[in-house]
């Protein structure tokens, strides 16, 4: 009964939490004192769907960069080396300043401290992401993984996971973990 009492509190608490976010899901332009509230809100929203809905370019780094931070905090160490490594592939892969990739970045760790599951986030980068680049996303996930120079099992199984959740096959996974390791040599 005990068990039952606290799933059945959990399932009244989400719509309430749903309800607070979809409050804060404004559009307010950067630089205005709602903004981040009102664009984690708008992710939030999108993450707790059934089916959450594309999302728009800026959107989609937040995600990926989210899933960079949960990755990163996967082995209870989140170094500065990991912070500087999500910063970089943010830069990258979004054509960013090192002052933007660090706020992408800081919006990233307060929208994984709020997210539900990882699940949310790679289907929202499944839709984001044409199937082809999605090699890049695993690379990008390797890169983390690979900065402190050390393989977590708790870190490798995410990986896993979000191959797997990304329709990457072992095969792909793996050759993506040897192209990052060719790289940092």
């Amino acid at each position: 009964a005990m068990i039952w009492a606290q799933s059945s509190l959990r399932h009244r608490e989400v719509p309430h939490r749903r309800s607070c976010i979809s409050e804060n899901a404004g559009l307010s332009e950067p630089g205005q004192s709602g903004y981040i509230p009102d664009m984690l809100g708008r992710i939030l929203t999108s993450l707790f769907t059934e089916q959450p809905d594309r999302l728009p370019e800026p959107d989609a780094l937040r995600a990926l960069g989210a899933l960079l931070v949960r990755l990163a905090r996967a082995d209870e160490n989140y170094t500065e080396d990991e912070r500087a490594r999500i910063d970089r592939i943010l830069a990258r892969r979004y054509h960013l300043s090192p002052f933007e990739a660090a706020s992408a970045r800081t919006d990233a760790e307060e929208l994984e401290a709020n997210a539900p599951d990882t699940v949310r986030f790679t289907r929202a980068l499944k839709e984001a992401v044409p199937y082809e680049d999605r090699m890049s996303l695993m690379e990008a996930l390797w890169s983390v993984a690979l900065s402190d120079g050390e393989r977590d099992p708790r870190e490798d199984a995410m990986i896993r996971v979000t191959a797997d959740l990304l329709g990457i096959n072992d095969r792909d996974r793996a050759i993506s973990r040897q192209n990052v390791e060719k790289r940092e040599e």
